[in-house]
């Protein structure tokens, strides 16, 4: 028994993949349960969509892949605020418009090259192939992340509930908003490592909402969803080695049994009371 669970670890890869997975875990986890709050989850699967462009140009210049989705995933971020805060468009319609648009562009620059092969790792993720600059640049997004959710968490959870009340008080929901679609962003960026374009809002959305079925608490909360995230992680990375499968996939698939099994006990356990 130990052996299996030693024997991924010999090689380096293996390694990395594990460090960024958890890091990326954690990450989309602890900001997952804003976004369940807030409702935003259509919000983060366009986001995540929309960097495809900015990974295409990057790949076509030999640029950095995780700067040239951030800079595609923050525009977008930014972009919607602006947008949704028009009087006649509404943040879906704004969401809507950007998602399909930016997507596009991206299909139309990966048909430019002839070849879809290249551009796999892209959509479905390759946390097997993670970098050191990669990793580097996960842990700091990781340590910015967890900087911003501890400096705002009281503002995010306030203006969440209840924004009127927090615009009395002096705080601005608009400015907080856009922090947190800042933030989004960079989590985003950093989980397109691990599963890809495609899969990204998975993670970023199913650990958090099993959470919240699990306790009301927000620390409750964003402590389970980190554990869940973790677990699913570990084993998503332990069954794509041992089962020569998608690590992302396996990843997400873990994070969606987890989700189901919780709902469906929650029910059970809900019919027996009643």
């Amino acid at each position: 028994m130990i052996d299996l669970i030693l024997e991924p670890m010999n090689y380096l890869f293996m390694r990395k993949a594990l460090i960024a997975s958890l890091l990326i875990s954690m990450t989309c986890s602890s900001l997952g349960v804003h976004v369940v709050h807030r409702r935003m989850a259509f919000l983060g699967d366009a986001i995540a969509h929309t960097t495809l462009p900015g990974l295409v140009i990057a790949w076509l210049n030999r640029w950095s892949l995780f700067f040239g989705a951030l800079v595609a995933a923050v525009l977008t971020a930014v972009g919607i605020g602006w947008i949704s805060r028009r009087e006649r468009i509404r943040e879906d319609t704004a969401i809507g418009v950007l998602f399909s648009g930016m997507f596009a562009l991206g299909v139309v620059l990966i048909s430019r090259t002839k070849s879809y092969r290249d551009f796999s790792h892209m959509l479905f993720g390759n946390v097997l192939g993670v970098s050191n600059e990669s990793l580097v640049g996960i842990l700091i997004v990781t340590l910015i992340v967890f900087v911003g959710l501890g400096l705002l968490s009281k503002e995010l959870m306030l203006t969440a509930v209840d924004p009127l009340h927090a615009e009395v008080i002096g705080l601005s929901a608009e400015k907080t908003r856009s922090i947190l679609l800042v933030l989004m962003a960079l989590t985003i960026v950093t989980a397109i490592q691990a599963v890809g374009v495609v899969l990204t809002s998975a993670m970023l959305v199913t650990p958090a909402a099993t959470a919240v079925i699990l306790t009301s608490r927000l620390r409750r909360q964003m402590l389970l969803s980190v554990v869940l995230s973790s677990f699913a992680s570990v084993s998503g990375l332990y069954s794509s080695y041992y089962f020569g499968i998608s690590a992302g996939g396996a990843i997400v698939l873990v994070c969606t049994g987890c989700f189901c099994c919780t709902f469906l006990i929650q029910s059970v356990l809900r019919r027996r009371v009643h």
